[in-house]
């Protein structure tokens, strides 16, 4: 079996930056063993499979529509283009004020006596958002060591599936200004760091729009690869997504 694969670095300009994907076309349905088997080959948390709906589609045939929707386990995913990039449509989960005391253990394996300013939960995602203090910098968090091997046996009820550490970004007037720095860390799901989150995108885009008094932000998720997103809150509850892309490999799985 010959399948057509690809790998795209999201959320970039530049090849090896970014969040890199496995994209697999499929003419067939796969059996889900052979799923894993494809994406353990590649080596790589996101590997997608693309099938067509219907059997008289072609992957061939070029495509005018300026946006996709995908039909995934989750629901529809609809990924628009532009000149400048690739948006993607996505709902905004909120993120609600967290006790401190019932997830200290947790925050103190992951990152020992770093200070906390505030910290927030997010139920739909299970994604616990801790934002460092003020008083610290971008290189700071980019060069914070932080503990995952152990944060499984310290978190061990479900509640808590990813972990956000996130920083108010520098002020305006800067060449490159953000208004926030984030990383994410999910060694609940095998990812002991992910480069760039589209997900946890969606709970810090609700959490700094509320804090920043601001619909349009700007963030760079500061892990070793780095990325960049652009996002904007719409009025129907869902956020907009948008980063470059690099398409860094094609060819054929052989399968």
């Amino acid at each position: 079996m010959k399948l057509p694969i690809f790998i795209a670095d999201a959320f970039t300009t530049k090849a090896f930056r970014g969040n890199p994907a496995a994209v697999c076309l499929l003419e067939n349905k796969l059996d889900e063993d052979l799923h894993q088997k494809i994406a353990k080959e590649m080596n790589l948390s996101e590997t997608a499979f693309i099938r067509k709906l219907h059997p008289n589609d072609n992957f061939t045939q070029k495509n005018v529509n300026s946006t996709l929707t995908f039909v995934t386990m989750s629901g529809e995913l609809k990924a628009r283009k532009e000149e400048d990039g690739i948006v993607l449509d996505l709902p905004l989960y909120p993120a609600h004020p967290q006790k401190l005391h019932e997830v200290k253990d947790l925050i103190k394996t992951a990152i020992g006596d770093t200070l906390v300013q505030d910290v927030c939960y997010s139920p739909d995602t299970k994604k616990l958002l801790v934002r460092l203090s003020d008083t610290y910098n971008r290189s700071f968090l980019e060069s914070l060591t932080v503990n995952t091997e152990n944060l499984l046996q310290v978190e061990t009820t479900g509640k808590v599936k990813g972990l956000i550490l996130t920083l108010k970004g520098e002020p305006g007037g800067q060449t490159q200004a953000f208004d926030f720095y984030s990383r994410y860390f999910a060694p609940w799901y095998g990812v002991a760091e992910d480069p760039v989150t589209g997900s946890a995108h969606t709970v810090l885009s609700s959490y700094w729009s509320e804090q920043l008094g601001k619909k349009d932000l700007h963030a760079f998720q500061c892990s070793n690869r780095g990325g960049e997103l652009i996002i904007s809150l719409r009025s129907d509850g869902r956020v907009d997504i948008k980063g470059g892309t690099a398409l860094v490999l094609e060819g054929t799985l052989m399968a």
